[in-house]
Protein backbone atom coordinates (compact mmCIF):
# COMPACT_ATOMS: atom_id res chain seq x y z
CA UNK A 1 0.00 0.00 0.00
CA UNK A 2 0.93 3.53 -0.85
CA UNK A 3 -0.28 6.81 -0.35
CA UNK A 4 -0.08 8.13 -4.33
CA UNK A 5 -0.05 11.96 -5.47
CA UNK A 6 -3.41 13.06 -6.44
CA UNK A 7 -3.43 15.33 -9.68
CA UNK A 8 -4.46 18.76 -10.22
CA UNK A 9 -7.05 20.20 -12.36
CA UNK A 10 -4.86 21.22 -15.34
CA UNK A 11 -3.73 17.66 -15.70
CA UNK A 12 -4.82 16.31 -19.02
CA UNK A 13 -4.94 12.83 -17.66
CA UNK A 14 -8.14 13.95 -15.25
CA UNK A 15 -9.97 15.39 -18.44
CA UNK A 16 -9.79 11.89 -20.16
CA UNK A 17 -12.71 8.65 -19.93
CA UNK A 18 -10.99 6.17 -18.10
CA UNK A 19 -11.45 2.20 -19.32
CA UNK A 20 -13.92 -0.36 -18.14
CA UNK A 21 -12.79 -2.93 -15.72
CA UNK A 22 -12.47 -6.23 -17.16
CA UNK A 23 -10.96 -8.40 -15.05
CA UNK A 24 -11.90 -8.87 -11.39
CA UNK A 25 -9.98 -10.43 -8.18
CA UNK A 26 -6.70 -9.84 -9.27
CA UNK A 27 -3.78 -8.62 -7.48
CA UNK A 28 -3.25 -5.72 -9.57
CA UNK A 29 -7.15 -4.68 -8.74
CA UNK A 30 -6.28 -4.82 -5.33
CA UNK A 31 -3.31 -3.00 -5.20
CA UNK A 32 -5.05 -0.41 -6.60
CA UNK A 33 -7.78 -0.53 -4.61
CA UNK A 34 -5.65 -0.80 -1.41
CA UNK A 35 -3.47 2.63 -2.96
CA UNK A 36 -6.36 4.41 -3.08
CA UNK A 37 -7.87 3.84 0.13
CA UNK A 38 -4.83 4.56 1.84
CA UNK A 39 -4.20 7.84 -0.19
CA UNK A 40 -7.97 8.98 0.35
CA UNK A 41 -7.77 8.47 4.29
CA UNK A 42 -4.55 9.91 4.53
CA UNK A 43 -6.36 12.88 2.36
CA UNK A 44 -9.30 12.97 4.78
CA UNK A 45 -11.16 12.75 1.55
CA UNK A 46 -14.66 11.62 0.87
CA UNK A 47 -13.91 9.54 -1.82
CA UNK A 48 -11.04 9.17 -4.56
CA UNK A 49 -11.73 7.73 -8.45
CA UNK A 50 -8.93 6.07 -10.09
CA UNK A 51 -8.10 8.54 -12.47
CA UNK A 52 -7.00 11.11 -9.88
CA UNK A 53 -4.20 9.00 -9.38
CA UNK A 54 -3.74 8.62 -12.53
CA UNK A 55 -4.74 5.23 -13.62
CA UNK A 56 -7.87 5.38 -16.36
CA UNK A 57 -9.55 3.02 -15.05
CA UNK A 58 -13.35 2.78 -13.80
CA UNK A 59 -12.83 2.32 -9.83
CA UNK A 60 -13.83 5.00 -7.07
CA UNK A 61 -14.04 4.40 -3.50
CA UNK A 62 -15.98 6.33 -1.04
CA UNK A 63 -18.17 6.60 2.38
CA UNK A 64 -16.77 7.16 5.62
CA UNK A 65 -18.74 6.62 9.13
CA UNK A 66 -18.37 10.00 10.97
CA UNK A 67 -16.15 12.54 8.54
CA UNK A 68 -15.35 16.00 10.70
CA UNK A 69 -14.98 18.16 7.18
CA UNK A 70 -19.09 16.98 6.52
CA UNK A 71 -20.23 16.88 10.05
CA UNK A 72 -23.88 17.34 9.12
CA UNK A 73 -24.41 14.82 6.64
CA UNK A 74 -24.29 11.62 7.97
CA UNK A 75 -22.47 8.64 7.40
CA UNK A 76 -22.22 6.72 3.94
CA UNK A 77 -21.22 3.45 3.28
CA UNK A 78 -17.43 2.55 2.34
CA UNK A 79 -18.10 1.16 -1.27
CA UNK A 80 -15.35 0.20 -3.79
CA UNK A 81 -17.52 0.66 -6.97
CA UNK A 82 -16.21 -1.11 -10.08
CA UNK A 83 -17.50 0.42 -13.88
CA UNK A 84 -20.35 1.99 -12.01
CA UNK A 85 -23.38 3.05 -14.46
CA UNK A 86 -25.57 6.27 -12.68
CA UNK A 87 -29.46 6.06 -13.33
CA UNK A 88 -31.14 9.12 -11.55
CA UNK A 89 -34.78 8.15 -9.76
CA UNK A 90 -36.39 11.80 -10.49
CA UNK A 91 -36.02 15.18 -12.13
CA UNK A 92 -35.19 16.47 -8.60
CA UNK A 93 -32.05 18.49 -8.59
CA UNK A 94 -30.50 19.50 -4.70
CA UNK A 95 -27.55 22.25 -4.91
CA UNK A 96 -24.70 21.88 -2.58
CA UNK A 97 -21.06 22.54 -1.74
CA UNK A 98 -18.56 19.92 -3.13
CA UNK A 99 -14.56 20.18 -3.27
CA UNK A 100 -12.62 18.49 -4.55
CA UNK A 101 -8.92 16.71 -3.59
CA UNK A 102 -8.02 17.56 -7.85
CA UNK A 103 -9.09 21.22 -6.86
CA UNK A 104 -7.71 21.85 -3.88
CA UNK A 105 -8.47 24.85 -1.40
CA UNK A 106 -11.56 25.51 -4.00
CA UNK A 107 -15.31 25.02 -3.22
CA UNK A 108 -18.64 25.37 -5.67
CA UNK A 109 -22.14 25.14 -5.20
CA UNK A 110 -23.06 22.32 -7.59
CA UNK A 111 -26.21 20.59 -8.97
CA UNK A 112 -26.51 16.73 -8.55
CA UNK A 113 -29.32 14.84 -8.64
CA UNK A 114 -30.55 14.18 -5.62
CA UNK A 115 -31.96 10.64 -5.94
CA UNK A 116 -30.09 7.89 -7.76
CA UNK A 117 -29.62 4.37 -8.74
CA UNK A 118 -25.98 3.07 -9.16
CA UNK A 119 -24.89 -0.45 -10.30
CA UNK A 120 -21.51 -1.73 -10.63
CA UNK A 121 -19.45 -4.32 -9.32
CA UNK A 122 -17.17 -5.09 -6.30
CA UNK A 123 -13.38 -6.06 -6.25
CA UNK A 124 -14.56 -9.47 -6.68
CA UNK A 125 -16.82 -9.25 -9.36
CA UNK A 126 -19.95 -9.43 -7.52
CA UNK A 127 -22.73 -7.13 -8.54
CA UNK A 128 -23.64 -4.17 -6.40
CA UNK A 129 -27.17 -2.29 -7.24
CA UNK A 130 -28.21 0.34 -4.66
CA UNK A 131 -30.68 3.14 -5.14
CA UNK A 132 -30.15 6.51 -2.75
CA UNK A 133 -30.19 10.17 -2.00
CA UNK A 134 -29.02 13.41 -0.90
CA UNK A 135 -25.33 13.23 0.13
CA UNK A 136 -24.21 9.36 -1.10
CA UNK A 137 -26.01 10.16 -4.31
CA UNK A 138 -23.70 13.86 -4.40
CA UNK A 139 -20.55 11.47 -3.63
CA UNK A 140 -21.66 9.09 -6.12
CA UNK A 141 -21.82 11.53 -8.93
CA UNK A 142 -19.14 13.38 -8.08
CA UNK A 143 -16.40 10.37 -8.27
CA UNK A 144 -18.29 8.63 -11.23
CA UNK A 145 -17.72 12.16 -12.91
CA UNK A 146 -13.85 11.48 -12.76
CA UNK A 147 -14.20 8.94 -14.79
CA UNK A 148 -15.45 10.15 -17.61
CA UNK A 149 -13.38 13.13 -17.44
CA UNK A 150 -15.67 15.92 -15.69
CA UNK A 151 -14.58 17.68 -12.60
CA UNK A 152 -16.94 19.70 -10.41
CA UNK A 153 -16.11 23.17 -11.42
CA UNK A 154 -17.35 22.34 -15.12
CA UNK A 155 -20.96 21.61 -13.50
CA UNK A 156 -20.64 24.87 -11.48
CA UNK A 157 -23.78 27.14 -12.78
CA UNK A 158 -23.28 30.23 -10.67
CA UNK A 159 -19.47 31.32 -10.64
CA UNK A 160 -19.94 33.65 -7.87
CA UNK A 161 -20.48 30.39 -6.05
CA UNK A 162 -16.74 29.34 -6.64
CA UNK A 163 -13.87 30.12 -5.16
CA UNK A 164 -11.32 29.36 -2.42
CA UNK A 165 -12.90 28.19 0.88
CA UNK A 166 -10.94 30.50 2.92
CA UNK A 167 -12.84 33.32 1.45
CA UNK A 168 -16.27 31.23 1.20
CA UNK A 169 -16.31 29.76 4.41
CA UNK A 170 -14.16 32.34 6.46
CA UNK A 171 -15.43 31.07 9.74
CA UNK A 172 -14.71 27.24 8.70
CA UNK A 173 -11.67 27.23 5.99
CA UNK A 174 -11.87 23.29 6.04
CA UNK A 175 -15.61 23.01 5.03
CA UNK A 176 -15.73 20.89 1.94
CA UNK A 177 -13.06 19.54 0.25
CA UNK A 178 -13.75 16.52 -1.43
Amino acid sequence: MAIRPVLKMGDPRLWQRAEAVRSFGTPELHALIADMEETMHALDGAGLAAPQIGVGLRVVIFGFEDNARYPDVGSVPYTVLINPVLEPLSDEIEEGWEGCLSVPGLSGWVPRWRYLRYTGFDPLGRAIDRSVDGFHARVVQHENDHLDGILYPMRIRDLTRFGFSEALFPDDADRPKD
